[in-house]
């Protein structure tokens, strides 16, 4: 890290403690974004892309890469915890980062419970006499008591468990191959790729907007700058790489997947397809391949996932509350273990209540993930106007390729993205977005402007 990138010259204290290398933040970004995370919603992604995940998800990373670029820029414009709050807040106006940052909270606040809520519903499956409110509150717990031990003792937790999740899907690899050369489901083809008889962008588009769910979680990463060893240039690395492995993992998965699904217009038809991977895998390797993935799933996104983004939106919490846009007191840090203390219990007690209460709902699932994937996406496009507007029209950069081709690029890729994406997640998200215009409006009334005089060009 270079001294320049010191928080100091932005008018903060450095409370968050330094400690976390590059292998560390690539850890965190994959665990965050769960390596197997394609099992849970296979079915889904095949019947959107009629019959072409692979192709979804490599769109969907082709996509990021764009974002996870203009999230390098400003993080090194600006190395400070909050992520698109903080870049458009000083890469455009203030308000525009209040916005951004309120579009990425539906995504932040909501993914733990998401996350809680399917991993409940799996462990419930597998161990019926216990309900799935208690799974969830079981959860809960024990990410909150891990996370409020410090970021060194999380990080350390989801080494291991990403390790777990790599096994088991190398053992789903091993055996869909295997299964695939012995003659079981429809053998080896580019289809799951690119099908000229069924490809339409409008539905790729569609199917891409679904898979992004996948990948949300490498730009958690960014969350973490004040507590690299390495600053923005580090934190700018590890995403890009976590990205990318990811976008393979998921790819080659669902690849092997779609290969072996026993009825393909049975899964291309309307109804619940929750289950679809768990019955190709048991297609690959029986009964206790079936359960394998199935817990694991249960346990990568009841524990390692959420664990993490529990950490991400505590800081995004923090980083607003620490310029005065929120409540104050969520910009407490525990002076024992350097995390935002308050912000963290926060997001348990929210993920409880709304966890319950989306249990109990049909469409509680397909909810949130649509109104997760609209704050994520919306937050993207801003992040990269704001490398234009900084970059481009303030420091009249002469890095066109950085500072305006891929940004731009990008923004087109999400628009389509959005613009294809469910109508009840556009809805939504406008929705939100009016609620965040008017508590901006009474926050800025109030006399509580963010005070961002620190910065420097």
């Amino acid at each position: 890290m270079q001294p320049q990138e010191t928080i100091e010259r932005f008018g903060y204290r450095q409370e968050l403690q330094r400690g976390i290398g590059l292998a560390d933040l690539v850890f965190y970004g994959l665990v965050f974004m769960v390596p197997i995370s394609p099992f849970a919603i296979f079915g889904d992604v095949y019947r959107v892309s009629n019959g072409m995940p692979a192709l979804a998800y490599l769109i969907g990373m082709i996509a990021l890469l764009f974002t996870a670029s203009s999230y390098a820029q400003m993080v090194k414009a600006f190395p400070l915890s909050g992520s698109v709050y903080n870049y458009a807040g000083r890469g455009i106006a203030r308000p525009v980062g209040f916005m951004t940052g309120w579009a990425i909270l539906l995504d932040y606040l909501l993914a733990p419970t998401l996350l809680y809520l399917l991993a409940s519903i799996a462990m419930n499956a597998a161990v019926p006499a216990v309900p799935v409110w208690a799974w969830l509150i079981v959860f809960v717990i024990v990410n909150t008591v891990i996370n409020l031990r410090g970021i060194k003792v999380t990080l350390s937790l989801t080494k291991v468990m990403i390790v777990a999740e790599l096994i088991v899907l190398a053992l789903f690899l091993a055996a869909g191959v295997w299964a695939l050369m012995q003659g079981k489901g429809q053998g080896f083809s580019f289809a799951p790729l690119f099908s000229a008889d069924t490809i339409s962008w409008p539905v790729v588009f569609g199917a891409a907007s679904f898979a992004v769910l996948s990948f949300l979680g490498f730009d958690g990463v960014s969350m973490l700058v004040e507590e690299s060893k390495g600053g923005s240039a580090q934190v700018g690395k590890a995403m890009k790489v976590a990205l990318i492995l990811a976008g393979v993992l998921f790819i080659v998965q669902v690849w092997v997947a779609a290969l072996l699904v026993q009825n393909p217009a049975a899964l291309l038809a309307e109804g619940d397809h929750s289950t679809a991977f768990y019955d190709v895998a048991a297609v690959a390797g029986g009964s206790w391949l079936q359960h394998t993935t199935s817990i694991a799933t249960a346990i990568s996104w009841g524990l390692a996932d959420t664990l993490v983004a529990q950490v991400a939106v505590s800081r995004l919490l923090f980083a607003m509350a620490r310029d005065r846009q929120l409540p104050a007191f969520l910009a407490r840090v525990s002076v024992k273990h350097s995390v935002p203390v308050n912000a963290t219990l926060l997001v348990a007690a929210l993920s409880v209540v709304l966890g319950l209460w989306m249990s109990v709902r049909d469409d509680g699932v397909s909810l949130l993930v649509s109104m997760i994937n609209m704050g994520a996406l919306v937050a993207f496009i801003v992040l990269h106007v704001s490398v234009v507007v900084h970059y481009v029209l303030r420091q009249r950069s002469t890095d066109l390729l950085s500072h305006l081709i891929v940004p731009l690029v990008g923004t087109v890729i999400l628009v389509f993205v959005v613009i294809n994406a469910n109508v009840m997640a556009q809805r939504l998200g406008l929705i939100w977005l009016a609620v965040g215009a008017l508590i901006m409006i009474a926050v800025y009334v109030r006399g509580r402007r963010p005070d961002l005089s620190g910065f420097t060009q």
